[in-house]
């Protein structure tokens, strides 16, 4: 028998010698450890001889922890909360000097004891429960379990991060304790795959929503930076510490494990109403899509840098190295999370798309700023489908506006939806589909580009829109909004070849909306054409119509044109002069309808032009003041003025442009002699002073004109093509043109019929002069009913081949085809005998008689038959 452990065990505990040493030695060193007070704290000197026994045998750890968690509840119990302290001390140490197998089994007494001190109601000992779990959790265990479990502490934990108490100074550290607890929890198992898997939706619902918890109550979460850096600096407090919890949960996430995370998220923020106002969501998201990037894959940097240099047989410089390691880590990140997350939030905006516009107002801002967060990796694979769900709302959006209220206004707000929330909405969707946008790669974004004008509804060839209809002004909110979004896509958009990046079916359609009747459509359709012109951001030089002095001050950017714009411009170039004429005849045009005109010519001369498309500017240019005075559309006398500054505006700038002393100098002169004498017909007058405008243009002077055989004169002795000068531009109508003035099949028909029959060549022919009568003017008369009964006869033609089936029309050519093929028949066969010859007939070889052939060009046709 160990005296001296008997008399240790007799001095320490008071305990008589016989009893003491019938006790096993590891309780004998256990109770050792406790001193009379327990003030005195934890007797170290026993303390290093328990741990040296514990390492020594090993088989007795579990029966140590066993001992130590029944003498820490009886202490619990009977309120010795100095004891409960000893006794976690010494758990502490043995858990950090014992790393053999068994030690599994004296976790299980540690945790118990843990659990006994989280379930009291005394805040002292939650948080020296808390503590010793935080040290247990920072150890690498060498050998893992296969039967322990963490539900209690996530479930206690997660309350804590909830806790009520009284006292503001105890509720504080109780709740910092729980997510600390949580923290442990999430570091202990998020490695280890034979642990519980932290991961699995239960314990998700209760850790991420303890978090953001404790992260709400921070008074002005939108100021606080989401930087990691910034964030460690801060002082400690509830919400800091949930964020730097938040941020390392997430940035431990695998990638099948972003949605179990991200869902709860989604949930909180709906269950507290945090979508409106957005500053908290959008402070939870940054937080999200910055801690998502965290986990970089392990690439060894070393063999990579080696390799590309063996490929491109050099040394690659430090600086260059580290950018392109940087670039292509935030790729590779990029595609790894981002867009999970992305498409988490486009899937709570389905599941949402019949909530109040406030909310869904929410969700799309807070899509818009994760999308610039993630850059590149925001949309992923699925770029037409984000960009279909945005657009398919913003058609919702549109159906709510009009109608006044969603399908779910009774059973959700119980309230009719305003017109402005749905703006509001329907904004923050086109900017998001702009954010999106800006993170796609040139061929990307045209396609984007390509699926959102394939969304516009526009009026076909054959089918005119009559606005009239009931279901017109939701079709003219939904262009409007379309045309905003494809505006959005193309700011900023720089494509080095326009040929493929504007294929024809995409500037058709687009241009053909520039001749819709709606002015404000118009306009938004040539500001989209600005964006994709404009390659060398100089658009804002040309926000305003004016005559420049010196273009020299605008500091363009000019580079030479390139053989694919070449390509581009002789393959659209006349589309596109034909609709730039087409829209300065517009009725409703305003002043911002000049100057993107302006913008657009002046912007064509820059980026695209050569001489040839210099020469054909100038050509539509003279064509626009030969419209305005003619003025055969009966436009304002405003905008005759607009035609007329506007053709002095562009001609001053391709002249400075072109640096043709002699060009220059014949414009400048036409411009002076309008500044004395008619200032009305120059941008300053037009713009600045509408009240000088005159009343009627019946009749300008020569000198105030710019005469084509003048500058073709002056364009021809520098080497531009004086044969196309000489020729004036006039537009090619298509079908398609006389349909953008909503005009019906019928009467473009009429009109093309009345155009033929003023062409032809009858009524060319002078008639001579024929006295007038009564006869004549009964005459008139009757010719006058004739031409009613035929105008009529052609419109029951048309309405026939409108209205009539296919097969009725079909059959109906047919019969008359076959009629018409008899007759000619009959016609060739009288054309093709010929005369009775005086020699009589020719013989033929084998005994009959044969007809002589008459050469083609002696046979007789009828007037019907010569073409």
């Amino acid at each position: 028998m160990d005296c001296c452990g008997i008399a240790d065990h007799h001095i320490g505990n008071g305990v008589c010698g016989c009893c003491g040493a019938l006790r096993p030695r590891y309780k004998r060193l256990v109770d050792n450890i406790f001193p009379e007070d327990s003030e005195d704290g934890l007797v170290k000197a026993n303390m290093e001889k328990l741990t040296f026994y514990a390492l020594s045998a090993p088989e007795k750890l579990d029966r140590i922890g066993a001992y130590l968690a029944e003498r820490l509840s009886r202490d619990v119990a009977r309120h010795r909360y100095g004891y409960v302290c000893i006794a976690m001390e010494a758990l502490d140490q043995l858990l950090m000097a014992c790393h053999c197998q068994s030690i599994n089994l004296f976790v299980e007494s540690f945790l118990k004891m843990v659990a006994k001190l989280l379930e009291s109601d005394k805040a002292a000992l939650q948080i020296l429960g808390t503590n010793s779990f935080i040290k247990f959790a920072n150890i690498e265990e060498d050998t893992p379990s296969y039967h322990r479990s963490y539900d209690f502490f996530v479930s206690r934990f997660s309350e804590m991060c909830h806790s009520g108490h009284d006292d503001v100074t105890d509720r504080t550290k109780i709740r910092m304790s729980g997510i600390k607890g949580l923290q442990g929890v999430v570091r202990k198992t998020i490695n280890d795959e034979l642990q519980v898997n932290i991961w699995e939706p239960q314990h998700m619902d209760k850790i991420v929503p303890s978090l953001l918890f404790n992260l709400q109550q921070v008074e002005d979460a939108d100021s606080r930076s989401p930087s990691p850096l910034q964030a460690a600096e801060k002082e400690e407090s509830p919400a800091a510490l949930a964020e730097g919890c938040l941020r390392e949960l997430l940035g431990r996430a695998a990638y099948g494990n972003i949605k179990n995370a991200i869902k709860p998220v989604l949930m909180h923020l709906d269950n507290h109403s945090l979508w409106e106002p957005k500053l908290f969501a959008v402070h939870c998201f940054k937080i999200i899509m910055y801690s998502v990037q965290n986990e970089v894959p392990k690439l060894d940097l070393h063999k990579s840098r080696l390799k590309w240099e063996k490929d491109l047989g050099r040394l690659i410089p430090q600086d260059d190295w580290m950018n392109l390691c940087r670039d292509s880590m935030t790729k590779i990140i990029n595609s790894q999370h981002s867009h999970l997350v992305i498409q988490q939030l486009v899937g709570h905006l389905d599941a949402n798309s019949k909530s109040i516009a406030k909310v869904r107002t929410g969700i799309v801002e807070v899509l818009s700023e994760s999308a610039v967060i993630a850059a590149g990796g925001s949309v992923g694979p699925t770029v037409l489908e984000v960009f279909n769900t945005l657009l398919r709302h913003l058609r919702l959006s549109i159906d709510y506006e009009v109608t006044g209220k969603s399908e779910s206004s009774t059973k959700i707000s119980n309230q009719m939806i305003t017109e402005h929330e749905e703006r509001v909405f329907q904004e923050a969707v086109i900017k998001t589909i702009g954010a999106f946008a800006n993170t796609l790669p040139a061929y990307q974004r045209s396609e984007v580009m390509l699926f959102i004008m394939g969304k516009v509804p526009l009026p076909a060839v054959h089918q005119a829109l009559d606005m009239r209809k009931p279901g017109e002004d939701r079709n003219r909110m939904i262009q409007f909004m379309l045309l905003k979004s494809l505006l959005q896509v193309t700011i900023g958009f720089q494509s080095k070849n326009l040929l493929a990046t504007l294929p024809s079916s995409f500037l058709e359609s687009l241009l053909s909306a520039s001749l819709m009747e709606d002015a404000e459509l118009r306009l938004l359709v040539i500001e989209i054409l600005l964006s994709l012109i404009d390659r060398q951001e100089n658009r804002h030089k040309f926000s305003h119509i004016s005559i420049i002095s010196d273009i020299s001050v605008l500091k363009l950017k000019v580079d030479k044109c390139s053989r694919q714009d070449t390509l581009f411009m002789k393959k659209h170039s006349q589309t596109l002069y034909r609709y730039i004429y087409m829209s300065c005849k517009e009725q409703n045009n305003s002043q911002n309808h000049y100057n993107v005109i302006y913008a657009l010519l002046a912007l064509i001369s820059v980026e695209l032009a050569n001489e040839e498309v210099v020469v054909d500017l100038i050509r539509v240019v003279l064509a626009l003041q030969e419209l305005s005075m003619s003025n055969e559309d009966g436009l304002p006398v405003w905008s005759r003025c607009a035609m007329h500054a506007l053709s002095a505006a562009y001609l001053n700038f391709i002249s400075q442009l072109t640096t043709l002393p002699a060009f220059c100098q014949s414009v400048q002169q036409v411009i002076g002699s309008r500044q004395k004498e008619a200032p009305y017909l120059l941008p300053e007058g037009v713009v600045e002073s509408e009240t000088c405008i005159p009343q009627s243009m019946d009749k300008l002077e020569m000198e105030m004109l710019f005469l084509q055989s003048e500058i073709s004169e002056v364009l021809a002795g520098s080497g531009y093509s004086s044969d196309r000068l000489g020729i004036p531009y006039i537009p090619q109508f298509t079908d398609e043109d006389r349909l953008s003035k909503r005009k019906s099949i019928g009467e473009t028909i009429s009109l093309q019929v009345e155009v033929e029959s003023r062409n032809s060549p009858e009524k060319e022919e002078k008639i001579p002069a024929e006295e007038i009568t009564y006869e004549t003017l009964k005459k008139a008369i009757d010719s006058m009913a004739v031409e009613e009964q035929e105008r009529e006869r052609r419109q029951l033609v048309v309405e026939k081949f409108q209205k009539a089936p296919f097969e009725e029309i079909a059959a109906h050519c047919g019969a008359r085809a076959t009629i018409l093929q008899s007759r000619l028949n009959q016609i060739f066969e009288i054309t093709v005998r010929p005369p009775p010859s005086p020699s009589g007939n020719i013989t033929a070889s084998y005994g009959q008689t044969q007809p002589r052939s008459v050469p083609v060009y002696e046979m007789k046709f009828p007037d019907l038959c010569v073409y």
